[in-house]
């Protein structure tokens, strides 16, 4: 963060890929990486997305809860659409907590990323 106020950077995305709700150690870290941006920028963090993969099934709601505890999620991103699990479990996701699902990832490409359309979404469940 520091590198990127000395850069004038307008944007930083820090990416927290590999951590474990289990491990409570690398969630402490997540907490942190909040903590010391909101401590080094105004407000900071500004956006919280939580990355979920569709194959995950029902774990996807203990890592979001974990997540949640950590860190303000403020959206949700449900990944890995592109093959043959539909992801049902971000509905719950967003229902329980009450965290915005604003992505889907359809491939491994910036432009395999797209907002999430809820009727489009639907349909894919019922395909």
């Amino acid at each position: 963060l520091s590198a990127a106020r000395a850069r004038d950077a307008d944007i930083v995305i820090l990416d927290t890929a590999g951590r474990l709700q289990t491990k409570k150690n690398l969630m402490q870290e997540v907490a942190k990486i909040a903590r010391v941006a909101g401590k080094l920028v105004e407000g900071a963090p500004h956006e919280v997305l939580l990355v979920l993969d569709a194959t995950t099934g029902q774990n996807a709601i203990s890592q979001a809860r974990a997540f949640s505890e950590a860190c303000n999620v403020t959206g949700i991103v449900m990944a890995k659409l592109d093959g043959t699990a539909k992801g049902g479990i971000v509905v719950a996701i967003a229902k329980r907590f009450g965290i915005p699902i604003v992505y889907v990832g359809t491939g491994e490409g910036f432009e395999d990323l797209a907002s999430f359309d809820a009727r489009l979404f639907a349909q894919g469940l019922l395909r």
